[in-house]
């Protein structure tokens, strides 16, 4: 078992991805990969499974492993040849790579593969790539099924309240405007941070500020979380989002959003996002959340976002959409199960932060190979 030194080039070649505009997608269940992952799907492949992919504009070191045909877009590069080694190996390779190759890059705004397929780099042989894919990969399937997990309970909820809100819907149930159902002063404010803090005001470590990429369906995605320091955050805790808040994206793909759960307290919410803040005696906040996405509703939000290039939402256009409310007792019941569940899902996105954190901990070394297996 031995280590080589060589170029990117002979233990891999890169190409770029194929043009794919949404118009001309059609349906499918293809994956479309880009430079942040799977962003659809599509009729036809490119390129055959396995596949390994990272984006070739802006940060690097994000890189997907795709075990389907797929479609890589023009944003990303991919694996056209592994070269005869393993290709969990070469997606793990390519990670520890290009986050090496990023902190001595800063602001690259794209990539030649050309300059990439002339890096100095050094591999081992697919005795030890297999011995370090069957490390490593142990943490990537606890990850995966805690995903699986979370969607189940995620799914849980949407059809309890479709159960409940959407097929029991009664005609009789009277209908509030969100200004109404929230608090008097702000209740539905745009986010105050993001295009007027320096790139020096954010840090590693830190109070997160949510942007319209970190919204999820029952969480806040952290992973790549822009944060800033304790001290700024102090300075500025009058605007730290408290309890039963909503954080809805107001830009681009209008309608994602988030709860502000006990773990998210004193969160910032970024310039891309809206904050609702629910008022307690008028409407219970878990409600309001998931009724946000009843299809009347969010098809009204959508509806009334502004803009030819980007869709842009104002909280002006969400003061005035209407929504039914149903008697309070029902409310407090779906929002009992939804405390549940979502406390469900706070533990396992932390018990996935913890295993991610503890995985690319362990990467450097095995790739190194300071640490044998």
């Amino acid at each position: 078992m031995t280590w080589r030194d060589c170029r990117l080039v002979d233990v891999m070649k890169l190409q770029r991805g194929h043009d794919l505009p949404a118009d001309r997608r059609q349906e499918g269940d293809v994956p479309v990969v880009s430079s942040s992952g799977i962003t659809g799907f599509h009729r036809e492949a490119k390129a055959a499974a396995p596949g390994v992919v990272t984006g070739r504009y802006g940060t690097l070191g994000a890189v997907f492993f795709v075990d389907r045909d797929y479609w890589p877009l023009n944003t990303a590069l991919y694996v056209t040849d592994f070269k005869g080694n393993d290709p969990r190996f070469i997606a793990y390779f390519l990670r520890h790579l290009l986050k090496d190759y990023q902190s001595d890059k800063a602001a690259v705004p794209g990539i030649d593969r050309n300059v990439l397929h002339e890096l100095k780099v050094r591999a081992p042989d697919l005795a030890i790539q297999l011995r370090i894919v069957d490390l490593v990969s142990r943490y990537d399937d606890l990850v995966d099924n805690n995903r699986r997990r979370i969607k189940l309970l995620e799914d849980s909820v949407r059809l309890l309240f479709d159960e409940w809100f959407v097929k029991g819907h009664k005609a009789g149930w009277p209908t509030s405007t969100l200004q109404q159902l929230c608090a008097d002063e702000a209740g539905i404010q745009t986010g105050p941070f993001g295009s007027q803090l320096h790139q020096s005001d954010y840090a590693e470590e830190g109070v997160p500020v949510v942007m319209p990429k970190d919204l999820a369906t029952m969480k806040i995605d952290t992973q790549s979380i822009a944060r800033i320091p304790e001290h700024l955050a102090d300075e500025l805790g009058r605007h730290r989002m408290q309890y039963g808040d909503i954080v809805f994206g107001r830009r681009g793909e209008i309608g994602r959003r988030a709860y502000i759960g006990r773990r998210q307290i004193g969160y910032f919410c970024g310039t891309g996002c809206l904050r609702l803040r629910p008022s307690a005696e008028r409407v219970n906040p878990r409600f309001l959340f998931e009724a946000l996405r009843a299809p009347a509703v969010a098809g009204d939000i959508a509806s009334r976002a502004k803009g030819s290039t980007m869709a842009n939402l104002s909280a002006g256009a969400m003061q005035t959409v209407t929504v039914p409310v149903p008697p309070r007792q029902l409310q407090d019941r779906f929002a009992a199960f939804v405390e549940d569940a979502s406390e469900q899902v706070d533990t396992l996105d932390e018990q996935s932060r913890k295993l991610r954190t503890a995985r690319d901990l362990l990467l450097p070394r095995l790739m190194s190979g300071e640490l044998t297996v």
